[in-house]
């Protein structure tokens, strides 16, 4: 499942002529493209799919939702745990075959 989830920006800089941001999930933090959202500053809240800030969001319903997506099991489901900085499979993961995968 691919949802649109509330991040707070965390630091915003310019690469290579494209506005990025460090944005915190709930815990789980990503690099997150603000071309639609070009105004958006550190501290605020946006609603992000597949890596780009698409909409601000006040932060009572940012908080809302994350606590919603979290006892849900959402969050884990959209980012794996994180706690496991490769995902929820291990660090080689994508490099193992099918079989090894199940064992």
């Amino acid at each position: 499942m691919c949802l649109a989830v509330p991040g707070r920006v965390l630091d915003v800089e310019d690469r290579d002529g494209t506005r990025m941001a460090t944005v915190d999930f709930g815990g789980v933090v990503k690099e997150v493209c603000l071309e639609y959202l070009p105004d958006l500053r550190v501290g605020e809240y946006a609603v992000v799919h597949v890596g780009f800030a698409l909409q601000r969001l006040d932060e009572e319903s940012a908080r809302r939702t994350l606590e919603l997506f979290e006892n849900l099991g959402l969050l884990q489901e959209e980012f794996g745990d994180p706690d496991e900085p490769d995902g929820p499979d291990g660090p080689e993961a994508s490099d193992r075959s099918p079989e090894e995968a199940r064992r």
